[in-house]
């Protein structure tokens, strides 16, 4: 079945055993209200680390009985990431959900050798998935927080990891669009270049799951219109389902005018450790985080029978 919007994706999550999801440093009302209404909807067990006198102050001003919650008292923001890390890493949880620690200082712990949660030469990247009223179904798209520059292996990674992704969502053939400035190949700019490398391994085989073209311009990706007057033809243009962008500077930008400017609704996860990571940005909602919480829930069951 295909997921079509949010709605869907937390009725169909719902369907699935529920997750034990870490809350690192949970001690905050905002991350702490998201948690309790992924409990309420049956998706998650919850278990926070942070300090518990907050902890607790924070579920009573909340009204929430605490009585589900697993909750492991940390001195600080730095003892409650490693405790959560290692419950992940010992297999006593399942999602890792950032609350309020520096993501820096979270990233750090998270890429630590001796939990083996990346694989030696595995590629972290985040996923963002958004609802735009102005667009016609879901899109993904990569990276709007963690690689800053990815250079042309990790695009590639990047480009299996938003495949595997729309797979989980019900989207048998997704239609990624390798996003550049222009669809011209232009050897000077490297995303042009990048482009059309990653549409050509997936032409030969090389890239499987999905139907990737570019260079392509975000217009002709996701408006068909603009496709059509460029004179541009693609199974890719106007129907995106994906789109893979150059840098975090185009990608985080994307994801902001969506969330502040386009009233979409919002998600993202981190992929390519040995479980989802939760990681909103600070300025995102309650809401946003369930849907977070959501989409890492269901990337993670699928990749559980798959």
């Amino acid at each position: 079945m295909r997921i079509n919007n949010f709605t869907e994706l937390l009725e169909e999550v719902k369907k699935q055993p529920a997750k034990r999801v870490v809350a690192v440093n949970g001690i905050d009302e905002n991350t702490i209200e998201a948690l309790q209404e992924a409990v309420e909807m049956g998706f998650v067990k919850p278990i926070i680390t942070g300090d518990k006198v907050t902890i607790l102050k924070s579920c009573e001003k909340l009204g929430i009985d605490v009585s589900a919650y697993e909750i492991h008292d940390a001195a600080s923001s730095r003892e409650a990431t490693e405790k959560a890390v290692e419950l992940v890493h010992e297999g006593k949880a399942d999602l890792l959900m950032k609350g309020m620690v520096s993501t820096d200082r979270f990233m750090r712990a998270l890429l630590k050798k001796e939990y083996s949660l990346v694989p030696s030469r595995g590629t972290l990247t985040h996923i963002s998935m958004l609802d735009n009223p102005n667009y016609h179904k879901l899109l993904l798209f990569s990276d709007a927080a963690v690689l800053p520059y990815p250079d042309l292996k990790q695009k590639i990674l990047m480009t299996n990891y938003l495949i595997c992704a729309a797979h989980s969502l019900g989207i048998e053939k997704p239609k990624v669009a390798v996003i550049a400035p222009t669809e011209q190949i232009i050897i000077s700019i490297q995303s042009c270049m990048d482009g059309a490398t990653i549409a050509k391994m997936a032409e030969h085989g090389q890239i499987e799951g999905g139907l990737v073209d570019g260079p392509m311009a975000l217009d002709v990706a996701i408006n068909s219109k603009a496709a059509e007057l460029k004179g541009f033809t693609s199974p890719v243009t106007g129907d995106a389902d994906c789109l893979l962008f150059p840098n975090i500077d185009a990608a985080n930008v994307f994801y902001k005018t969506n969330s502040k400017l386009a009233n979409a609704e919002m998600s993202g996860i981190i992929v390519g450790a040995k479980v989802p990571v939760v990681v909103s940005s600070r300025g995102d909602s309650r809401q946003t985080k369930l849907n977070s919480m959501a989409l890492a829930s269901i990337v993670s069951y699928q990749a559980s029978i798959s």
